[in-house]
């Protein structure tokens, strides 16, 4: 769980880090920049229209396996 945490820390400040970049004047960073940002925005308005429309999410097409250390 702590090497999760570390790498989400470690890119959202490379993320930053870009941002800076493209602050301080490097605009040819500019398309990767928003690329993920207008993502996550279409990801979370798709998920919002789901919802709001009522529909379901979609079952699984695999049956789990159950873990021989639950037994």
């Amino acid at each position: 769980m702590t090497m999760t945490r570390t790498m989400i820390v470690l890119g959202a400040l490379f993320y930053l880090f870009l941002w800076v970049l493209v602050a301080k004047g490097d605009h040819q960073l500019l398309p990767i920049v928003v690329v993920p940002g207008v993502l996550a925005v279409m990801v979370a308005l798709g998920v919002a229209l789901n919802r709001y429309m009522g529909i379901t999410p979609r079952k699984q097409h695999f049956e789990d396996r159950h873990d021989e250390t639950e037994q």
